[in-house]
This record gives structure tokens, C-alpha cells and sequence, in this order.
């Protein structure tokens, strides 16, 4: 079998439905991961994709925050959800597909503008969260399984316009890469981005604050894809398809591919 996934932060499913249609139409992946859908289940606009052939759907939401959502053209089974700091977030869903593979869909907290918890307890929270991902996977090391989604932090120097610049902001901080790199061991996890394209600067994510994103580039890589290591070697053809932040009202980042053949 194989499948191509997508995953890709949509900052709101229901004002952005459009959008989701035209990539499901363009790039037709197998399965989409979106996350910050901001809204209830039941109001995810699913017949809007279930025209296209995405038919089946697993999802946790809730109105106007977090969100994360499962949308695929084969069949998928519910495979439950973690309350990642028992805060009732609607940060994580997971699916299982007919040849056994679980996918998990998370999206990480931001952890706002301040890298120090003693006085942002937004940071405190994402730092939190990525140390109780460590130690889930760590303590049920995963198999047969892909983690993808907004983990909102760049681990790499060239998953950033500047390393020197942005040592001091959120999303690249010492704390927060020393983390996000326990975490991705603990489960054994493989990044299968960086195992397609290894060199070179790659972002998924441009904020809305440049006026021309494009031209200034100043980008980061927050969405990943991984996979366990009994099934990385399976995962090639990654992509970002950076072409899609400059959408008419586009979400701030772009969509992650890959390919995975079991």
C-alpha cells in the first residue's frame, strides 16, 4: 500500500474551507492532517470535502481555539486522543488505517512571545507538553506509526532564517530544540522531512506580520512529519508546498507532504 500524507496548520477550517477543497483537488493527498481548525466537530465542513472523496474523518475540536482534524479518501478507524497536560485541549487525534498504521495528529502549543515560564505560563505550557510527548512515546515506544503536525518549534539552524536571530525567540530557544529533540529520541522517531531533504534551509511557516513574506523569506520549519523507525525507511517524496502561503487569505503556513509505501 501506499499512501501519500499531508499535514498542514489550516487557521480555521471553516473560513478556510475553500482553500482545503483547492488543495485536495490539486495535490489529491491520501490523507490530510490539519490542525488549529478552530471549531466544534460538528461544525467542520465536512461535506465540502466529502464531494472531493474525503469521506471519512476523525476529529477533535472545540469552538474557536485548537482543533485537529483527520480527513482522508481511504478508510481510517478512530484511534483515540491524548488530553496532553490534562487541560481538555483539542490538541491531538489519532486514526489507524486498514495496513495497521496509526497516525497522530498533534498540534503543539505556541508558547507566546516570552521564552521564560517564571513569567509566561504559555511557555511553560508548550515546554510541558513536549515533555509529557517524550515520555508517553518513551514509556509506549510506537510502532507501525507517523506523528505529524504544527509542533511549533524549529529545531534545526537551517530550519530558520537567522539561528543567531532567533536564539532568543520562541520556537527556536535552546530549551525549547533540547526538548522537541528528546522527544523525537524517546520515541524513536524519524524525521522524515530532513531524512528526504537533509541540506539546506526548509520552512513551512512565514508570518503574517511581513508585509511580503515572499521577498523576505524570514521563515521557519514548525510542521514536521516522523515516523517510527520500523517504518521510516518506508517514507520518501517530502515537499512543502510553499506556493500556498501566497493564496488568496492564506493560512500563515504551508502544507507537508510525504509519500510512505507499506
Amino acid at each position: 500500500m501506499s499512501f501519500t500524507l499531508a499535514t498542514w496548520n489550516i487557521n480555521s477550517v471553516r473560513l478556510r474551507s475553500p482553500l482545503v477543497q483547492k488543495f485536495l483537488t490539486e495535490e489529491a493527498p491520501d490523507v490530510l492532517c490539519l490542525q488549529e481548525c478552530k471549531s466544534p466537530v460538528d461544525k467542520i465542513p465536512l461535506a465540502d470535502f466529502e464531494a472531493l472523496g474525503y469521506g471519512h474523518m476523525v476529529a477533535r475540536g472545540q469552538k474557536g481555539y485548537n482543533g485537529v482534524a483527520i480527513l482522508s479518501r481511504i478508510p481510517i478507524e478512530d484511534a483515540g486522543h491524548i488530553d496532553w497536560c490534562q487541560k481538555g485541549d483539542a490538541r491531538h487525534v489519532a486514526a489507524r488505517l486498514e495496513n495497521g498504521v496509526t497516525i497522530h495528529n498533534c498540534y503543539v502549543p505556541a508558547g507566546g512571545d516570552i521564552p521564560d515560564r517564571t513569567v509566561n505560563e504559555k511557555f511553560g505550557h508548550k515546554l510541558d507538553f513536549v515533555a509529557e510527548m517524550r515520555d508517553v512515546f518513551r514509556d509506549s515506544l510506537p510502532e507501525k506509526s507517523i506523528l505529524v503536525g504544527d509542533l511549533n518549534i524549529a529545531p534545526r539552524e537551517d530550519d530558520v532564517w537567522s539561528h543567531k536571530q532567533l536564539l532568543k525567540v520562541v520556537s527556536h530557544t535552546p530549551v525549547e530544540v533540547e526538548a522537541f529533540e528528546e522527544a523525537r529520541a524517546a520515541g524513536k522517531w524519524v524525521d522524515i522531512t530532513r531524512q528526504d531533504i537533509p541540506e539546506g534551509q526548509v520552512y513551512s511557516w512565514w508570518s503574517y506580520r511581513s508585509p511580503d513574506w515572499d521577498a523576505a523569506d524570514k521563515g521557519r520549519r514548525l510542521d514536521h512529519v516522523w515516523a517510527s523507525g520500523d517504518i521510516a525507511a518506508a517514507g520518501h517524496s517530502s515537499r512543502i508546498l510553499r506556493h500556498v502561503r501566497g493564496w488568496e487569505k492564506p493560512s500563515d503556513h504551508a502544507p507537508v507532504l510525504a509519500t510512505f509505501d507499506l
